[in-house]
Parts: structure tokens; C-alpha cells; sequence
């Protein structure tokens, strides 16, 4: 899997990001610029906020090859798994291809595997793809890191997202790690400080399977200027 990625990444790096747009001061212009690029240039998707999709599906167009993700219960995943499903709900009404869910940490924390699990499968019952956001720089070196990899997907998720854009950046140790563990049976999507495209390969060659940037543009030009 991360064979074809890097392949991917290094015939155009397009095929590999998914650009965020989760700035909560973005206007609407701004908003509608990014996605406009975003599709310009191929990206493998775009992931923004609940309030931010009925404009980036439009944008988007329905037959877009950049796939639109919704964010749910973002940043922190502070909120009862009904509340989870409401806004997945919403997602799903409004358009949204995947969702990055924030799954319930304190449950984890806990070692109580099954509620973990049990929300994760709740939500990727609705009938789209769930990629689960997991927190590496605070559960890298936990031992409940590989738990969480088997939980997350027997119960149905499509993937596993390393970090969530806050703190320090995502490293090729940790994208190693979290490669060995989940042993090719789900996607990675890296995130987190990721704004140049040495970073980008870097992470890709570590094991990942797309990268999460808020810098796609300023990385795809550089690897034009490379060429």
C-alpha cells in the first residue's frame, strides 16, 4: 500500500494530499478559492468543518475526483456518540464522501475497548467511509495504541489518521510505528506540520498512505519546480 503511494507521490503528489480547510476565521471567498484549487489541481480529497459543507460540495461539483470529508467531533471528541451520530447524520445529508471522526479517547484511556469500538461501528454503519483520528504525540508510546489499531478497524473504519494538526508536527518515526502496527489493513493519513515536499515524501516513504495539509498548494508547486 505505501509502495503504491509513494509511487503516486512521486508521479504527482496531487494523488496523495487531502487539503484542509478547517480555519475557523476562513470568509466565504477564501472558502470557495481553496476548493476551486483543490479540484484544479486533483486532490485525493478536501477536508473541512459541518458548517463548511453545503459550500464545498457545490464547488466541488458531484462528479468530482477530490473527495469531500467532514470532520466529526472535532478537535477532541468531547460529545455523547448520539451527539457523534448527529453530526455524521448531517454530514452524510449535506454531501460529505468520508468522515474523520474523533473517536471516544476517554473510553480508551480507560481500557474500555468495546465502548471504543462500539461508537467507531456505530458511526461507519451510516454507509460511508470512517477514517478515525488518533492523537499520536499523546498515544504513540502508549500500550494502548495497538488496541485502538485492531478496535478501530474490526469495527469498520476504512483508516486511521495520525494526529490532528495540533502540537507538534507528525514525524517518520511515528508514521513507522504506526505502519508496523496496522500491517497494511488500512489506509494512514498523516497529519500535522506537514508544508514541504520533502515532508511529504518523507512521511509517504515512512509508511503513509495520504498526507493531511492545510499546504497542499505550496507543496505541489515545489515539486513542480523540482521537475
Amino acid at each position: 500500500m505505501s509502495k503504491n503511494s509513494l509511487e503516486e507521490a512521486h508521479a504527482n503528489i496531487s494523488n496523495v494530499i487531502y487539503q484542509a480547510i478547517l480555519n475557523p476565521h476562513f470568509n466565504k471567498e477564501t472558502i470557495v478559492q481553496v476548493c476551486d484549487a483543490s479540484k484544479q489541481n486533483g486532490f485525493a480529497g478536501l477536508c473541512t468543518s459541518l458548517a463548511n459543507l453545503t459550500i464545498a460540495r457545490e464547488r466541488l461539483g458531484s462528479k468530482s475526483t477530490t473527495k469531500l470529508i467532514s470532520v466529526i467531533a472535532f478537535p477532541f471528541g468531547f460529545i455523547p456518540t448520539s451527539n457523534k451520530q448527529k453530526e455524521a447524520e448531517y454530514a452524510i445529508e449535506k454531501g460529505a464522501d468520508e468522515l474523520d471522526l474523533v473517536p471516544n479517547y476517554f473510553a480508551l484511556k480507560e481500557g474500555n475497548i468495546e465502548l471504543f469500538a462500539e461508537e467507531i461501528n456505530q458511526i461507519s454503519e451510516l454507509g460511508i467511509p470512517v477514517r478515525v483520528i488518533i492523537d499520536a504525540n499523546i498515544l504513540i508510546n502508549s500500550s494502548k495504541l495497538s488496541m485502538a489499531i485492531d478496535a478501530l478497524i474490526d469495527a469498520g473504519a476504512i483508516g486511521i489518521q495520525i494526529g490532528n494538526g495540533f502540537g507538534p508536527s507528525v514525524s517518520k518515526d511515528q508514521t513507522k510505528h504506526v505502519s508496523k502496527l496496522v500491517k497494511n489493513r488500512c489506509s494512514i493519513k498523516a497529519v500535522g506540520g506537514i508544508k514541504t515536499f520533502d515532508q511529504a515524501i518523507e512521511i509517504i516513504e515512512a509508511g503513509s498512505t495520504y498526507i493531511g495539509t492545510s499546504f497542499g498548494f505550496e507543496i505541489t508547486q515545489e515539486q513542480k519546480k523540482k521537475e
